[in-house]
């Protein structure tokens, strides 16, 4: 594995177009340029984390830490953070704490041999960032002028979980890019907090929901002395493969049971809201969470990682303190109508005082040049976008092409783990069943396309093989369309496209 840092700055300086006009340029270039040449006060820098790559034998889950020491001397504010992997990061949960805590080299490294604790780091430091679950290519923006702060001589660490669902080997890269402002251009430091569904029995062969009320105004007040007055900036929830639906609600107050973010079927894209403006919650007595799950398998279903379930959102939010409310016990059943179990239960809130170094810019610092952290040269091509690149026509596949191939290297890493494709069955098709072939054969796509989904011996005339193969695929009115896997900047390996495409020319046999 390596790691290496990269640094963009962007300055903002006045141009002339000869008619006497001005404007503003964002040019890319280096710190030390500025300084000597440009001579305009810097308000803006992107540095760039590249933590390597690891490697992953078929169908292994890994479950470790990862480091980044920031070298920062003076305390450095991010308004947007971009996570960029190239698969098999399941999830991850992302804090800053002192250098001096979790000691070790930078890059992975086992969570247990250095003690990692999240709450301890959240609180030692602060968080964040969150990864949907399996997205690759995640933006995180809260608003103009609000800032998660990172104070001197802070390092970035995270707990990840890798889970390569596929027959064959991987080996995937992960980088994070933070954009920075000058502390003059911030308006609000969040503080995070987080509710967690911890006591989940989903039970087997049936829909259930499972809801949770938090007070947040009595250990608000408790650990503040004051009414809560917290304003909401994000939220992102967190579930896997059998969530079907997600929502979050003010509880209590004039404005009880107001929507806030909802959505339907885990899909493996960002689901992160940013609310602008933010949601204040003043007058309210907390928020509410419910997750719904669809759960075929024959056995019930508990809360962790791998094939089990999670009901977490995380929150950023201008607050004076931190706070953790979970389930942890005494989950009832409350009705069961409709085909659908919904469960509750108490949530405890643990109100946590904000680290003292979570403060708002000092005079000093609004009034000094930005300050950057050390990091190398800017590269030729500063950019924080995957590229996409159309599956070479001399690509191949080593190896038996069979249905139970597609299964194990396509459709249960690309398509069905997401539920994309497996038992919510987006666009009517699933992508699980024993029957896939068939499935693949005679299922009529719901796009506007004239073409089958696949057309035995022709891949050029099956919609399925457009979708993978290209990265801008159109339909049959030449608009463009996304191409699969959702989510995925970039197109499934090329050995992989070249597997369906081998199947789909042999005639897409059983």
């Amino acid at each position: 594995m390596r790691w290496m840092t990269v640094l963009t700055v962007i300055a903002l300086t006045a141009c002339d177009d000869g008619g006497g006009a001005s404007g503003v340029d964002a040019m890319v270039v280096d710190a030390a340029i500025i300084d000597a040449q440009v001579q305009q006060p810097l308000r803006r820098a992107r540095v760039t984390h590249d933590f390597g790559e690891v490697a992953m034998q078929p169908f292994e889950e890994i479950t470790n830490c990862v480091a980044w020491t920031l070298d920062n001397d003076e305390p450095i504010y991010i308004e947007r953070i971009d996570f960029d992997s190239t698969g098999g990061f399941h999830h991850s949960n992302w804090f800053v704490v002192p250098e001096t805590l979790y000691e070790g080299p930078d890059g992975f490294f086992n969570c247990r041999e250095r003690g990692f604790d999240e709450l301890s780091s959240a609180v030692s430091g602060t968080v964040i960032f969150a990864q949907s679950t399996q997205a690759h290519f995640e933006t995180q923006v809260l608003g103009e002028g609000v800032v998660i702060k990172i104070p001197p001589r802070h390092k970035v660490v995270a707990g990840t979980h890798l889970l390569n669902l596929s027959a064959a080997p991987i080996r995937t890269g992960l980088k994070m890019h933070f954009e920075l402002i000058h502390p003059e251009d911030v308006q609000v430091v969040v503080a995070p907090f987080r509710l967690d569904y911890h006591d989940l029995q989903i039970p087997p062969l049936k829909a259930s929901r499972f809801r949770m009320d938090c007070n947040l105004t009595t250990p608000f007040e408790s650990q503040t002395g004051r009414p809560l007055d917290l304003k909401l900036y994000y939220v992102l929830p967190h579930f896997h493969e059998l969530g079907n639906a997600f929502e979050t609600r003010i509880f209590g107050g004039p404005r009880d049971g107001e929507l806030l973010h909802e959505f339907e079927q885990f899909n493996a894209e960002p689901n992160g809201k940013a609310f602008d403006p933010p949601i204040d919650l003043t007058g309210a007595t907390g928020l509410s969470m419910t997750c719904g799950y669809d759960n075929p398998r024959r056995e019930p279903v508990g809360y962790g990682i791998g094939d089990q379930e999670m009901c977490v959102m995380l929150g950023f939010a201008d607050s004076p303190i931190l706070m953790d409310a979970a389930v942890r016990e005494d989950t009832e059943m409350v009705a069961d109508e409709f085909g659908v179990a919904r469960f509750t239960g108490p949530c405890v809130v643990t109100p946590v005082p904000k680290n003292a170094a979570q403060t708002m810019p000092t005079a000093a610092e609004m009034a000094a040049p930005m300050y950057v952290p050390p990091s190398d040269p800017v590269p030729d091509d500063p950019t924080n976008t995957p590229e996409c690149i159309d599956t070479p026509d001399d690509a191949t596949y080593d190896g038996p092409v069979t249905v139970d191939a597609l299964r194990t290297q396509i459709f249960r890493p690309g398509c069905t783990f997401s539920a994309c494709h497996g038992s919510s069955e987006a666009g009517g098709l699933n992508l699980s069943g024993e029957d896939v072939a068939e499935v693949l054969r005679t299922h009529t796509p719901t796009g506007n396309t004239t073409l089958k989904l696949v057309e035995p011996g022709d891949p050029e005339q099956s919609w399925l093989y457009q979708r993978v193969a290209t990265c801008n695929p159109v339909d049959a009115d030449g608009a463009p369309v996304t191409h699969m896997p959702l989510n995925s900047p970039r197109l499934l390996a090329p050995e992989a496209v070249a597997l369906l495409r081998d199947w789909i020319a042999a005639g897409a046999p059983d």
